[in-house]
């Protein structure tokens, strides 16, 4: 499977019918080499300070100062990066100029971290889903 079939499996519809994932990325998170791997262009930006950030064990300055992806401040919602099976943290956007937030699920694996912006209607745990299906896949494929 290329990186990019697991931006395009993000993208579909749920079982409700909806897509909940609007942009995504994945990132490489190798002390070094931390790079985006593959994303959608509203993620491009991402940089790697901002994947040195998510991928670090140390995320005790997100519940106050939330953490940046794309440039965009995000606030925490949920911190369960370390806990397995889930290795997630959920988030949500600043307001944009039209007032919208919109959720984002970062998971990790042990090289990597997809990161996945909901649309405007999409709930958390449509968006955390999406993630976890692939966060799931990567693990158990040794990544």
């Amino acid at each position: 499977m290329s990186w990019q079939s697991y931006i395009d499996t993000m993208k579909t519809a749920d079982q409700s019918g909806m897509v909940p994932v609007a942009e995504a990325a994945i990132c490489g998170i190798a002390a070094g080499q931390e790079s985006v791997w593959v994303s959608t262009s509203g993620l491009q930006g991402i940089t790697v300070d901002e994947i040195k950030k998510l991928g670090s064990k140390d995320r005790s300055s997100f519940a106050q100062n939330g953490v940046y992806i794309g440039g965009t401040r995000c606030r925490l919602i949920r911190d369960q990066m370390d806990m397995d099976p889930v290795f997630a943290l959920d988030l949500k956007t600043a307001a944009d100029a039209d007032g919208n937030a919109f959720g984002v699920c970062v998971g990790k694996t042990k090289t990597a971290v997809v990161i996945a912006k909901g649309t405007k209607d999409a709930s958390g745990g449509q968006i955390s889903n999406k993630v976890f299906s692939v966060v799931e896949h990567l693990r158990k494929a040794g990544m």
